[in-house]
């Protein structure tokens, strides 16, 4: 499977929309309109799992470009993140404040005479 970025269409699209437009050039597996996280208004871009690069890369060609109710779509194939290496921590040679057994320990200051 292969994920394409789809943007720049009506904010008022659904994920039937998105299905209609995309679904032409090859099986979509999900779509995931990415919408705000307080008022849940659709911010214009969606993520689309399609089941074959063929698929994707048609899709690409077809829609990147093409105007959709006076908007213009930009559609591209995502590109994965690269994955982060795992960290070592044993080899960490800076100091921790847990580094200690009485780091939790609550230590008297001492007070200013008034």
């Amino acid at each position: 499977m292969i994920k394409i970025f789809v943007g720049g269409f009506p904010l008022d699209f659904t994920e039937l929309d998105i299905a209609m437009l995309v679904g032409l050039h090859g099986d979509i597996s999900t779509i995931k309109i990415v919408r705000d996280k307080k008022t849940r208004i659709c911010k214009g871009y969606a993520f689309v799992e399609m089941m074959s690069k063929d698929g994707a890369e048609k899709a690409v060609e077809a829609l990147d470009g093409i105007e959709v109710g006076g908007r213009q779509l930009n559609v591209k194939i995502r590109e994965e993140k690269p994955v982060a290496a795992p960290r070592n921590y044993s080899s960490n040679t800076r100091s921790s404040s847990f580094s200690s057994g009485s780091s939790f320990e609550k230590k008297k200051r001492p007070r200013r005479p008034i």
